[in-house]
């Protein structure tokens, strides 16, 4: 490979609402485990190894960034790379400051951009770094090259990209000009596509130099363009974090790199990938990708199923058993359950319209909630009492905060806490427990080794998580 750097930009927004209930906007798609031990965040940068290229570029939303940060560590892939979006404005805008990022950081040359998404899955890995590598000579010479899936069926529920004459001026040319790009189709016409073997699955991936697609924006877009440089000037860096100025990106244009630039460069290339690859978009899509019993089941946890066929059954937190069905979708969660017919997921999303058009927060949050410092699990609420587990990671710890309408008390189950009351500091072992009164000042830290577990029961007139003051916090929260 050629000496020009290539950055990884990898897209981790999006809330993933057709895998209710594992996906939530508060827990998206890409951050869970739906296929093997990595997260599909994990997975996608894991997938890089072999390609020589410099430590991704993380962009997602601001009220993930703790997520994202956390699971880059554990892949001790975090350095300072996360670009923080105040609102999700669609691919382009995303790319542009992406974009602007990396050639701050290379004023003097202009590197290649991998753009990918954090919640596709690929299953044969190296055939997906061979197309990358086949990809790089295109845009280095000012290409835009998008990744074209070859298609194994008549797909309804992705765009189609179709080619023209093989590109020039490379030995061996593996890019095709792209000839146009077209909306999601019915069957038939799908069916058409496919047997003509002039169309590609549209996959949402692209290479192409950082410069050069800031001219291409520039061209076709400049409002997007200028409304993403006055976000960068006033980008405020944060630990692990890039904040952009949020009332100059709240004015950018939202829209997607497909109708901003690449169906209007005359710079775009299509590279095929044969890779296995799919975009999760659905309980049907997962079940299909994932490795069947003899009977065609897929189980993840516990589960156990009589006289059942061709049905994905997902067991988080309990026995899941099933007898005498087929053609099921069956999901518990800790606070909810999704029965469907395996051909109809589609409309798993009106589901979560109903939710959330009922003032419910299923669709938002989980009953485990995961915090910086750890994680919490609503356990069992009253009408003026809440009962949470709380888990505090080895040397991690809560703000300093109070609260105005509840008062709190603690019971230590495992590992050491350091408790601090107003100015008084106190260290509980096992089966300890301390009572923290309403309005007071207080702080939890594990100054441990191992991760310090507790029951916290709340009782007061009002419980929920925006009740609190905080005066100090080592993740930037105050």
């Amino acid at each position: 490979m050629s000496q020009t750097q290539l950055y990884p930009v990898v897209m981790a927004g999006g809330s993933g609402s057709r895998l209710w209930p594992l996906s939530r906007v508060l827990y998206p798609k890409q951050f869970l485990c739906l296929k093997g031990d990595l997260t599909m965040l994990q997975t996608t940068v894991c997938r890089l190894n072999g390609v020589e290229c410099e430590s991704p570029v993380v962009i997602c939303n601001e009220q993930h960034r703790f997520i994202v940060a956390e699971q880059l560590r554990q892949l001790h892939k975090l350095t300072e790379n996360i670009i923080l979006e105040p609102a999700g404005r669609n691919t382009a805008p995303a790319i542009a400051l992406a974009a602007l990022a990396i050639k701050r950081h290379n004023p003097d040359s202009d590197p290649l951009m991998l753009v990918l998404a954090a919640d596709h899955v690929i299953q044969n890995e190296e055939a997906f770094r061979a197309s990358v590598r086949d990809a790089i000579p295109y845009a280095q010479s000012g290409k835009l090259v998008t990744f074209g899936i070859v298609p194994d069926l008549p797909e309804t529920g992705y765009g189609y990209i179709r080619r023209g004459g093989v590109c020039a001026g490379q030995a061996d040319s593996v890019a095709f000009e792209v000839a146009q790009f077209v909306e999601k189709p019915n069957l038939e016409t799908a069916q058409g596509y496919v047997a003509s073997g002039e169309y590609y699955w549209n996959s949402g991936m692209f290479l192409f130099r950082a410069g050069r697609f800031l001219e291409e924006l520039n061209k076709y877009r400049p409002d997007i363009l200028c409304a993403c440089e006055q976000a960068m000037q006033a980008a405020d860096p944060d630990m692990d974090f890039v904040r952009v100025d949020e009332e100059a990106f709240l004015a950018c244009p939202e829209e997607s790199i497909d109708y901003a630039v690449m169906e209007r460069t005359a710079d775009a290339v299509v590279v095929p990938m044969d890779a296995g690859w799919s975009d999760v978009g659905s309980w049907s899509s997962l079940w299909e990708i994932s490795q069947h019993t003899p009977e065609g089941n897929v189980h993840h946890g516990d589960v156990i199923s009589h006289n059942t066929q061709n049905s994905y059954v997902y067991a988080e937190s309990g026995l899941v058993t099933t007898v005498g069905v087929k053609d099921l979708v069956v999901v518990q969660t800790k606070d909810a359950v999704l029965i469907a017919d395996r051909n109809q997921v589609q409309d798993v999303k009106k589901v979560v319209e109903k939710i959330k058009a009922d003032g419910r927060h299923e669709h938002h949050i989980h009953r485990e909630v995961y915090r910086p410092w750890g994680k919490y699990d609503s356990i069992d609420t009253g009408e003026r009492y809440q009962v949470k587990r709380i888990t505090v990671k080895p040397g991690e710890g809560l703000s300093v905060q109070m609260h105005h309408h509840r008062a709190e008390h603690w019971v230590v189950v495992a590992g050491t806490a350091k408790v601090t009351i107003n100015d008084e500091v106190k260290l509980l072992g096992e089966n300890e427990s301390i009572y923290i009164p309403l309005g007071a000042r207080h702080c939890l830290e594990n100054p441990g080794k191992i991760p310090l577990d507790l029951i916290e029961v709340r009782s007061g007139s009002y419980l929920e998580e925006d009740d609190i003051v905080r005066f100090a916090d080592r993740y930037g929260r105050v």
